[in-house]
């Protein structure tokens, strides 16, 4: 990429993207007026036309173009663990990560279980600037799973709550779960459940099997997640309304998702990046940068869940970023936190498991990374949807990645706060060259574009 004399695109004025291959396949220009895509056309013949005069020009030659990512799973911590992430931190690594839109979960202190925090939260998202931040609410008050939280409430606020999710905690109680899978039908919104049986899971520390039979560490048996799920999809079906199984990670969940959607029940789900690499055998190192929940599982279970997600039975790849202080992982295995970083190395994970391997296409990454995490959030539509196809009159929501670069992961060189990645040390595929939020350049030439908000 070589940026010329114009000013940066700043959403409002013209932006060419030249010798772009839109998705993986074909090479084409791509004029931006506005923050809307005003043409695509094939390569040079845009630069000298009327329209184009005065664009600021990005040579793209050799990289993907791909809609702007969307997760459906982000941790941002900020308000009350901004030792661990704030909203401008953790967006700048979405943007870094390639991603235009992150869905906020509810987990923060206060929690976000009221309209006025998940308005405050917007806000914080919309002074960073770096990608449009959705607030998810909080299906129970305080995530105790005792009392529905003002699910109506978030619905209505300038937030537009559309997803609802106790993640870090299972909604375990049943008829809780059934009352606000039934509330949400008014306003077309979908529960996201950690899904997690409580008591079968008490002190465990990593996956349940050989390896944690051999070191010694308290098991986390694949039950649990699956008993969760197949309670949910059928009460899912029962009411009628809509589902969403975070993180899976079992064969066994795989199966029950793929059962469910053969029946039409109306449920979908997550892969992490995580779980879609890595297993439970780095346990044995006892490095607590592995302790994650849902736990690492097996290498069978990874082979299921890349299978599951090439075939459509797991609808998203989501990052469940989860920013952790240096001193919640530098202790013991049992004291430290669950949780990894994953917004900046989500899309090279993906190149690298599904792409590479010829599972997928770059037109299927887009639909796991973009359009389907778009629609399952409700966000797809309107003058600022995003996971939109890249076409004329749409949001110029818009990622270039380089697929034959590589570089190694090192945390301390990451947008985000913390530096909690399991993948330190790793050489992946695949650099984010830009990312244009609506036209406007939030990442060029793999390195953060500090404009102020307001595209």
């Amino acid at each position: 990429m070589n940026p010329n004399q114009q000013a940066l695109p700043d959403g409002t004025g013209l932006l060419l993207i030249e010798g772009a291959s839109l998705l993986g396949e074909q090479e084409r220009d791509i004029l931006v007026r506005g923050g809307v895509i005003a043409e695509i056309g094939e390569p040079g013949s845009l630069r000298n036309t009327p329209d184009a005069q005065g664009a600021y020009v990005v040579d793209a030659r050799g990289l993907i173009a791909l809609p702007g990512l969307v997760d459906l799973h982000t941790h941002l911590r900020e308000p009350g663990r901004e030792d661990a992430e704030t909203v401008e931190s953790g967006t700048r690594a979405a943007a870094a990560g390639g991603f235009t839109a992150v869905h906020a979960m509810a987990n923060t202190s206060p929690v976000q279980d009221t309209a006025g925090v998940v308005e405050q939260v917007l806000r914080l998202g919309e002074k960073a600037g770096w990608v449009d931040v959705v607030p998810i609410g909080a299906v129970s008050v305080r995530l105790e799973g005792e009392q529905l939280a003002e699910l109506g409430a978030m619905a209505d606020s300038a937030a537009r709550v559309r997803v609802f999710s106790d993640d870090g905690k299972c909604v375990w109680d049943p008829v809780l779960m059934r009352r606000a899978l039934e509330y949400v039908k008014a306003f077309d919104g979908v529960i996201a459940q950690h899904a997690q049986e409580p008591r079968l899971t008490e002190n465990a520390q990593m996956n349940e099997g050989i390896v944690s039979a051999e070191i010694g560490l308290a098991g986390w048996p694949a039950v649990a997640e699956e008993a969760i799920i197949a309670r949910d999809v059928l009460l899912a079906e029962h009411v009628g309304s809509r589902l969403h199984v975070c993180h899976l990670s079992t064969a066994g969940s795989v199966e029950i998702i793929r059962w469910a959607k053969s029946r039409g029940i109306n449920v979908t789900a997550e892969v992490t990046p995580h779980h879609l690499l890595l297993t439970d055998d780095l346990a044995r190192t006892y490095d607590p940068i592995y302790k994650v929940n849902p736990p690492l599982r097996t290498a069978a279970d990874v082979e299921a869940v890349r299978e599951g997600l090439a075939d459509g039975t797991i609808d998203i790849v989501a990052t469940d970023h989860a920013p952790h202080p240096r001193e919640d992982k530098d202790c013991e295995w049992a004291a430290a936190a669950f949780g990894m970083t994953g917004l900046e190395t989500v899309l090279s994970v993906v190149q690298q498991t599904m792409v590479d391997t010829g599972r997928m296409t770059w037109g299927d990454v887009a639909r796991v990374l973009s359009a389907a995490p778009a629609r399952i959030g409700r966000i797809d539509e309107g003058p600022r949807a995003q996971g939109r196809p890249l076409a004329a009159g749409e949001p110029a929501n818009i990622t270039l990645v380089d697929p034959k670069a590589t570089r190694e992961v090192r945390p301390a060189d990451q947008q985000t706060a913390s530096e909690n990645s399991p993948l330190r040390g790793r050489e992946l595929p695949g650099v984010v060259r830009a990312t244009f939020l609506r036209g406007r350049a939030t990442i060029l030439d793999a390195a953060p574009v500090r404009i102020e908000a307001g595209a």
